[in-house]
């Protein structure tokens, strides 16, 4: 007599009854647990204020922006490289942006951690 009612393998695509009760077939284990990648600590406070104004005072105007020919005033402060994935928060990783800019920056590296996020999900 089985232990649990079959149910569907629980990895996104997979459709395979499994009758042991742990959500998944032997074609999808779970992944072992691991901790995540340290994110770099972000400055805050005075010292953000303060970068922010030296960046503005340097370069007043979206740097994206200035490479398609456009002129448009910066208004963020942004890690060329960002913390999620390693990139330090210091001058050396800084660009000023714009809004839009900004915004489709954004998306893209949302689309990438998404695909990282789901790579543990393809078939092998």
């Amino acid at each position: 007599m089985p232990i649990a009612a079959p149910r569907p393998c629980n990895h996104p695509g997979c459709g395979v009854l499994v009758r042991d009760g742990t959500g998944r077939c032997p074609k999808h284990p779970k992944k072992s647990w691991a901790p995540a990648a340290k994110e770099t600590k972000r400055v805050t406070g005075r010292r953000l204020q303060a970068m922010r104004a030296d960046l503005f005072k340097r370069r007043p105007l979206c740097e994206p922006c200035e490479e398609e020919g456009r002129v448009t005033l910066a208004t963020i402060r942004d890690h060329r490289i960002p913390l999620a994935e390693g990139g330090a928060d210091d001058p050396s990783n800084e660009q000023s942006i714009c809004g839009p800019c900004h915004d489709k920056k954004t998306k893209a590296e949302t689309a990438r951690g998404v695909r990282r996020a789901w790579g543990n999900y393809r078939d092998g």
